[in-house]
């Protein structure tokens, strides 16, 4: 596992987790627990780091779409996934990536409806005060 290249740079990101490979470049901007979480464990095995966490259901699903390829146990060598190697991005994601992404939307949309309960319940206040 120590085999995997240590890549921290602004253009590419590496972690594994579970004897997968991950660039996880464009979820820096987002990932709720700041990019030192992330960067702390680049080309390294992320697993025990991952699963300390406690990561939620959509937190696991949101992985896939970052999976780059597999660690084969026998040799400790990567090989590349080829639907999602090839058309992974090495530049930080566009600004409309990050607000709907599952992350964003999870906070965004609950956020928003606090925002509204509230003015509305302001407003009933106001009238009936």
């Amino acid at each position: 596992m120590q085999s995997i290249e240590k890549e921290v740079s602004l253009t590419v990101l590496n972690q594994s987790i579970e004897k997968e490979v991950y660039d996880v470049t464009s979820f820096l901007p987002e990932h709720p627990g700041g990019i030192d979480a992330i960067t702390e464990f680049a080309g390294q095995d992320a697993t025990a780091s991952f699963e300390d966490v406690g990561h939620s259901k959509d937190a696991r699903e949101m992985t896939k779409q970052y999976l780059i390829g597999k660690l084969d146990t026998n040799e400790h060598v990567l090989k590349p996934d080829s639907e999602n190697f090839n058309k992974k991005t090495t530049s930080l994601s566009t600004w409309r990536d990050i607000v709907f992404s599952p992350t964003w939307s999870n906070f965004l949309i609950p956020t928003t409806i606090g925002i509204i309960v509230y003015v509305l319940y302001k407003g009933v206040l106001k009238v009936f005060a």
